[in-house]
């Protein structure tokens, strides 16, 4: 798959995921990476700069019975971004799947 592809929507993967439970950095990659060929570790710098953005924050939590693991969640404000990303991401898709199809004309 091209690479252009990826980078534009893999920081709506990760909010879309985040939107329905909290999950930790290793997890997000390797669900990621069941569907969509990436990279070990091209999560991390999509998580820092949504924590940045403050769209998610974390916390760790011990109850693993593992290592202590860092969980990311949605803010209110990344909820809200994920709801208007969301929606331009479907609207965007249609409207390129009508071109290809050729329904446009």
């Amino acid at each position: 798959m091209n690479v252009q592809y990826k980078k534009g929507v893999l920081e709506l993967c990760v909010l879309a995921m985040l939107s329905r439970a909290d999950r930790y950095g290793y997890e997000i990659s390797e669900t990621l990476s069941e569907t969509i060929d990436i990279s070990d570790g091209a999560v991390y710098p999509i998580l820092r700069k949504l924590k940045s953005d403050g769209l998610v924050r974390t916390y760790i939590s011990e109850d693993s019975g593992g290592p202590p693991r860092k969980y990311y969640s949605l803010t209110r404000t990344g909820a809200e971004e994920y709801e208007r990303a969301r929606g331009d991401w479907l609207d965007f898709a249609a409207a390129v799947e009508s071109i290809i199809k050729g329904e446009n004309r």
